[in-house]
């Protein structure tokens, strides 16, 4: 039967500076003011609407992406979360995590975006290799992503992440290690550190760089993980690496399957709902402007989530963790019982891919190297 997983705010500021050669998030590139106010008038709605659904339920962790949220003003999300405080029933220890890029404009905002009751950041690096962040289409250099840090700290910032890119364009096992070694010498509480994939729909699509061979690829991710390793950072997830006690919440409960609203332009939710043993997802107007003008509904799609999907859905996010997931864990975030998938662990479990200990099932390492491969059994 269904439980009640733990429940997060996700909310995305869709515009950014320039839109970057790789990316194919819900971004749009803004030559003009931005309108902050109107889209917080929007996702305050936005929220007040979703969260009457949720039955005042507490709200373990925020996170606000992106596009690049920082351009937003410091008072903009003062007016956001003062909103959320009064009207929402967060959990005194919430983590509210918010994305920013490196660069002077950005940083000069950060004491107010911890005044604000911002408490997690996460700074969007990528390389701290000027050619490498040219070759990105980044619109900052090393020295700013170094000055970044530096502010964030001197704003108080003692939880951060570092976001770093790996298998870049013309990029040897050397550079990879450089970045990272620079980034630990910072003191991070957290690495997200992956390779660059080229994903359709971006420029790099339409015009591909010329990448590491695989080899390479390979020596560096072996490399980096034993780098990350030594300096005490453990990975708990396929591109995520946390000093001790220092995951992050929010990534946690998408990864486990946990509930989330999602607001803003693109934004996509997951809610649970027991009592109908019922998962249902809904996912926001993408264009801003279709956003901030659609003023009856903000929701451009809203469905129930079938249960063969709710199988794949599951694996997808359970596998990625080392930990993997445990037989209650699916059955209560699933609302299926474990034979709906018991076939496939016990093959894939004598296929040396998943290994299963005390009901609780995880991808060995085999099976975590090749986990695409191993999800299509769950298809």
């Amino acid at each position: 039967m269904l439980a009640t997983p733990p429940l997060s705010l996700y909310i995305h500021i869709p515009w950014c500076v320039r839109k970057c050669p790789y990316c194919d998030f819900n971004s749009h590139e803004s030559s003009v003011d931005i309108p902050e106010a109107a889209y917080i008038d929007v996702l305050l709605d936005d929220f007040n609407r979703d969260y009457s659904n949720c039955d005042s339920r507490e709200i373990v962790s925020i996170f606000i992406g992106g596009g690049t949220p920082s351009l937003f003003s410091a008072s903009g999300f003062d007016r956001i979360l003062s909103h959320l405080r009064r009207h929402a029933n967060l959990a005194e220890d919430i983590e509210v995590t918010m994305e920013a890029n490196p660069g002077t404009a950005e940083a000069e905002k950060f004491s107010g975006f911890r005044s604000a009751g911002i408490n997690r950041l996460s700074l969007g690096i990528q390389s701290f290799n000027d050619k490498s962040l040219t070759l990105l289409g980044r619109i900052h250099d090393g020295k700013q992503s170094r000055l970044a840090i530096e502010t964030a700290l001197g704003a108080g910032f003692d939880n951060f992440n570092l976001d770093l890119m790996h298998g870049l364009p013309n990029q040897t096992q050397s550079n990879a290690l450089d970045d990272l070694t620079t980034a630990i010498s910072y003191q991070p509480t957290h690495l997200s550190w992956y390779q660059l994939t080229i994903e359709p729909n971006t420029s790099f699509y339409r015009r591909p760089p010329t990448l590491p061979l695989e080899d390479v690829l390979r020596g560096i991710q072996l490399s980096g993980e034993d780098l990350l390793s030594q300096r005490g950072f453990g990975q708990y997830e396929i591109s995520a690496f946390a000093t001790e006690n220092n995951q992050s919440k929010h990534n946690l409960n998408y990864w486990k399957f946990g509930d989330y609203i999602g607001i803003g332009a693109g934004a996509h939710g997951k809610i649970s709902f027991p009592a109908s043993n019922t998962i249902t997802r809904t996912r926001k107007h993408k264009q801003p402007n279709h956003y901030i003008k659609n003023t009856t509904d903000h929701t451009a799609e809203r469905l129930v989530v079938g249960e063969e999907d709710k199988v794949l859905e599951f694996m997808m996010n359970a596998l990625r963790l080392k930990e993997g997931f445990s037989v209650s864990e699916f059955e209560n975030y699933s609302g299926l019982t474990f034979s709906a998938i018991a076939k496939q662990v016990d093959s894939l479990s004598q296929a040396g891919l998943l290994d299963q200990q005390h009901k609780q099932i995880r991808a060995t390492t085999k099976g975590y190297h090749f986990l695409n491969n191993l999800l299509e059994e769950f298809l």
